[in-house]
């Protein structure tokens, strides 16, 4: 089954996830931002990519980054980008704001960007424009952003860890993708399309699972 159908795949036939794939669908030509939330491995940047190509511009770049794989220098390096000469030998670069413009900029493990990040996130998300490192001149973006994280982001608001006046600006819309050990009769349907993708790659002829195995990947 193809929830959605569009070049991403979201392969589910629990009721649960039908309900958010259909809230996916009515929110994604909007233009909103969206916080997309659940466990790790739960497929948040595959929704990322759904509502990109269901949103006004499916032929926008989609531009990707993990906020956790990154110190606070790099991360602003490459969400902002650089001035030739803004480093010692450094030659410019086009920051993934920028790259994202006219698109959609997925920015995975939200809650690991640091807290002046977050300010210089906030402003480029008010002002809609972003000002490369070691530049006087803004540049003007169009960007949809789309954050994800695996933590309790209401808790860390509440802590101090995230700014709340952030998480306003993200949490437009709210997209909390449930656990595989909540929709237990997607297990099946996923073994199949994996042992379909798997099967040809590795030369083999499985035709299926025994009563046996299901039962186990059910548990």
């Amino acid at each position: 089954l193809d929830a959605m159908q569009g070049r991403t795949r979201i392969v589910s036939r629990d009721g649960a996830m039908q309900k958010l794939l259909e809230m996916a669908r009515q929110v994604a030509p909007t233009g909103c931002n969206i916080l997309v939330t659940g466990e790790s491995g739960t497929g948040k940047e595959l929704f990322a990519r759904t509502l990109h190509e269901h949103g006004a511009h499916p032929d926008g770049p989609f531009v990707a980054v993990n906020c956790g794989a990154f110190n606070e220098e790099l991360l602003a390096n490459e969400l902002f980008g650089s001035e030739k000469g803004a480093f010692t030998g450094a030659p410019g670069k086009q920051g993934l704001i920028e790259a994202a413009d006219g698109g959609t900029l997925f920015l995975d493990e939200i809650t690991e960007m640091s807290p002046a990040m977050q300010v210089k996130l906030l402003r480029v998300i008010q002002e809609k424009e972003v000002l490369p490192l070691g530049s006087t001149k803004p540049v003007n973006v169009d960007v949809r952003f789309v954050a994800a994280s695996n933590r309790d982001i209401k808790e860390w608001v509440a802590e101090g860890r995230f700014r709340q006046d952030l998480w306003f600006r993200l949490n437009v819309v709210n997209l909390h993708i449930p656990p595989l050990s909540q929709r237990r009769e997607d297990i099946p349907l996923l073994a199949r399309h994996f042992l379909d993708r798997a099967a040809p790659l590795m030369g083999k002829r499985i035709q299926g699972f025994s009563e046996e195995a299901m039962a186990l990947l059910k548990a």
